[in-house]
């Protein structure tokens, strides 16, 4: 089961990445269409107007779906910032209990958000809701991978949760170290 789950935490972490990569090309061909458009008001007086309809939109769109895709990853690799300042000077036990509540609390809150997000999905659907820009795209779109970053960010705080319930430390911790072989 655990290669099944690190390929999909590692499947989303290169979507993410993917994203990134469109938003970067997205903006970049912006730039170029903007400096010939610059150039061609130095050469003849007059701008031709170039631009790619909804780019601001897409690229917001793009960092949504590459923000949530990247959680669950993040997660895993310890990427997440955590304050530790009062965690770090507890006893062992104590330290394994804040850790188990912490996790709980962001799984259950991940749990609602994921719910949540899945409903207004459908309901874009049912209702068939566009975004307002130059190029109308239909909200599920966009909405489809911020759903399915929170489901895998669920699925990744469950999996930490009951590893920890097994004894395990916390992946962005130990990488598998069990606590109850010590």
């Amino acid at each position: 089961m655990r290669p099944v789950l690190d390929f999909i935490y590692r499947a989303a972490g290169g979507l993410a990445a993917l994203f990134i990569v469109a938003i970067v090309a997205l903006v970049f061909a912006q730039v170029c269409l903007n400096l010939a458009d610059k150039i061609a008001v130095a050469l003849t007086g007059t701008g031709v107007g170039l631009t790619i309809p909804s780019y601001a939109d897409f690229t917001g769109f793009f960092l949504a779906a590459s923000t949530f895709l990247a959680l669950a990853y993040a997660l895993r690799a310890g990427g997440h910032i955590r304050v530790t300042l009062v965690t770090n000077r507890l006893p062992p036990a104590a330290h394994r209990a804040a850790e188990l509540g912490v996790i709980l609390l962001a799984l259950a809150m991940s749990g609602f958000a994921t719910w949540y997000m899945g409903l207004l999905l459908l309901e874009s659907l049912e209702f068939g809701d566009r975004s307002a820009g130059m190029v109308s795209v239909p909200l599920w779109l966009p909405q489809a991978p911020v759903a399915l970053g929170l489901a895998i960010l669920t699925l990744a705080l469950a999996d930490e949760l009951i590893s920890m319930l097994r004894g395990a430390l916390p992946s962005w911790e130990g990488k598998g170290e069990n606590l109850l072989s010590e």
